[in-house]
């Protein structure tokens, strides 16, 4: 009896042992701890810049020579004409080296008349013997000599005229005046700036935005531009030129947005303000260490809080300088892990540990 029971026992303890077994094999996988991020759109539409109208196209106008101004007919605001006088500086010493340089090519070319008279009595006499070779060589080259000077002196006097028309600047083009650097009476250098005028027919709004600024700014990045005391008077525009660098005290940038056939409220000098198109206010971002790359697309990890698992999912992204912008496949509210990416499996259990700023 004792034989059999203990055969009988056998199968019965191996079975056991087998369902032991099968039971460790399928224990479920232990909960992985992860750090995620909850997607939340920019409140880009809340960041206001604030700048000025500008025009886009301005020169400053000064004079060539040294002098002292006698007239400037021109004001901040005045509109003027293409080559319409707005400065003059006394010019009587530049009168006076025209006067010298036409005297001196008079000289030069009486000098000239007697050398060529001279070379040409010269020459008939060679004809006869009654002068010698090197008499008509001397002829010959003082022609010559006095021929250059004539030449000189012509570009003196040319040079002279040239410089009695410095004495008056004349606008490029038709504008507005925006700025005067001299007053009458005072002696200005060369290349100093006595009028500014700019085209009032092409304006952007120039703003100083700071490194807070909730997308990365960009050439062709829209913006609705108003009037700070009229709101409702607004344009669209979009940036034309961004600062390289940053001011070193303020940390502002300054950039220039340029703007669509603007109304007559933009005059040059308002002050206006500038928001992100309504278009670019809900933007979504993500940390580069949230992206996983295959077979050149981009993937992320989304967790299904109710169930508490992961799932791999495509998405559309434009990377920037802070990490990459959302452009399609992922809408708010969703949390998406941002580290250890490479070892998750599709369904896996998590534990969500902490979030991270996007």
């Amino acid at each position: 009896m004792t034989s059999r029971a203990t055969i009988v026992a056998a199968p019965f303890a191996c079975a056991l042992a087998l369902a032991g077994c099968q039971q460790e094999t399928k224990a479920p996988a232990p909960v992985r701890p992860v750090q995620s991020v909850l997607l939340e759109a920019d409140h880009a539409d809340d960041t206001v810049a604030v700048g000025v109208v500008e025009p886009r196209y301005k020169t400053n106008l000064g004079f060539r020579v040294l002098g002292r101004l006698t007239a400037r007919p021109v004001y901040v605001g005045d509109l003027v004409n293409e080559g319409q006088t707005v400065g003059i500086i006394d010019s009587t010493a530049l009168e006076f080296a025209v006067r010298s340089a036409k005297g001196e090519l008079a000289k030069a070319e009486a000098q000239f008349a007697t050398a060529r008279a001279t070379e040409e009595r010269q020459r008939k006499l060679i004809t006869t013997d009654a002068t010698t070779r090197q008499t008509l060589d001397n002829a010959e080259q003082a022609r010559a000599g006095a021929e250059a000077t004539v030449a000189h002196e012509q570009a003196n006097l040319t040079k002279a005229i040239e410089q009695l028309g410095y004495s008056q600047i004349r606008a490029d083009f038709a504008g507005v005046v925006t700025a005067v650097g001299a007053e009458v009476g005072q002696v200005v250098s060369p290349g100093q700036s006595v009028v500014t005028i700019a085209r009032p027919d092409i304006r952007e709004a120039v703003v100083d935005i700071g490194p807070d600024f909730p997308l990365p700014l960009e050439v062709g990045l829209p913006f609705t531009v108003s009037l700070q005391l009229l709101p409702a008077v607004q344009v669209q525009g979009s940036i034309r030129e961004i600062a390289p660098q940053a001011d070193p005290a303020t940390r502002l940038r300054r950039v220039r947005i340029a703007l669509g056939n603007p109304p007559e409220g933009f005059r040059l000098g308002a002050t206006v303000t500038a928001k992100l198109d309504n278009r670019q206010t809900r933007m979504l971002r993500l940390p580069a260490s949230a992206l996983l790359a295959k077979d050149g697309e981009n993937f992320v990890w989304i967790v299904d809080q109710p169930a508490s698992t992961v799932s791999l999912q495509k998405i559309d992204v434009m990377a920037d300088r802070t990490g990459a912008r959302v452009v399609g496949g992922l809408a708010p509210g969703a949390r998406v892990v941002t580290a250890g990416i490479h070892s998750l499996k599709q369904g896996q259990q998590v534990r969500i540990e902490q979030d991270e700023k996007p």
